[in-house]
């Protein structure tokens, strides 16, 4: 056996605690998406290959191939780092019902965020309503701050519940103003199979963490320039929660709001380094 292929059967341990084989591409995958060039993807891969120990965490590896990006380009590194910045947004799930808010607006929506609206049996709080033309959506917003966790079928079930309760009551009553068409879920997780399955029986759209694979939540956000602040490298973890605090959730809102960096502390020169790496990552790709 040569020893690329000993190389290849080192394996790795997921946030989830599953335990498989090391990837080159799944981690050329991760890099490409945010385009990163072929040679220094073939640089990272070979530096992490190098450091691979039997049973190391994903969460290393992650860790060096966001370290070399870091180094190389700020925004790239930002925008690798999506998945865990999003987590970053917690623990109220509150931050990522108006980061999808302001998605869904950037796609045409007109947008209501977190709404009391009346069922045939109990009322509801809708994280977000979306209209479009004649379409009227139901978003159940699904947000995880843990790494490992899947939105499994028991989401899918609990959200199509209450979208039947909510329709019910339209239908029984034709002045009602709160006219739903259809029913979406939105997680910051990947999906289990059977979540999906139930999904698709309904007539529930999901998009989750690489579903679909050409509309999942990472490519809407790369292709919308709507990141998290939480995804800037030029902030410290304590100056990200204070901006969460005071309601600023998205990269786009810094360009327009330079007063909220100088209200916690920070210097002209800092946050001119801040704006420039929001403004790199704002761009629609």
């Amino acid at each position: 056996m040569t020893k690329n292929n000993q190389q290849k059967e080192i394996m790795i341990v997921k946030a989830s605690g599953e335990i498989e084989p090391f990837s080159d591409a799944k981690l050329r995958r991760s890099l490409l998406r945010v385009k990163v060039s072929p040679d220094d993807i073939e640089t990272i891969i070979e530096h992490v290959r190098k450091e691979l120990k039997p049973n190391m965490p994903t969460s290393q590896i992650y860790h060096h191939a966001f370290s070399f990006l870091k180094k190389k380009n700020r925004p790239t590194a930002s925008r690798y780092a999506l998945k865990q910045a999003i987590r970053e947004l917690g623990p109220s799930g509150h931050p990522f019902e108006k980061l999808i808010g302001a998605l869904l607006t950037s796609e045409g929506f007109s947008v209501e965020v977190g709404k009391i609206v009346q069922g045939s049996c109990v009322t509801h709080e809708v994280d977000v309503i979306a209209q479009k033309d004649n379409r009227h959506i139901m978003i159940e917003c699904k947000f995880h701050n843990q790494p490992g966790i899947k939105s499994d079928v028991k989401i899918s079930l609990y959200i199509h519940a209450r979208f039947q309760d909510v329709e019910k009551a339209w239908q029984q009553n034709p002045n009602h103003m709160e006219k739903f068409h259809e029913a979406w879920l939105i997680t910051n997780t990947k999906l289990t199979s059977d979540a999906i399955r139930y999904a698709e029986c309904v007539g529930m759209k999901a998009i989750g963490w690489s579903y679909p694979a050409e509309e999942s939540l990472e490519i809407r956000i790369d292709r919308s320039g709507l990141h998290p602040i939480t995804c800037l490298t030029t902030l410290s973890n304590s100056q990200k929660r204070q901006l969460l605090e005071k309601g600023v959730v998205l990269c786009k809102e810094l360009l327009n709001k330079q007063d909220v960096l100088k209200s916690i502390g920070l210097q002209e020169a800092k946050i001119s380094t801040i704006v420039n790496e929001a403004e790199q990552l704002c761009k629609k790709k």
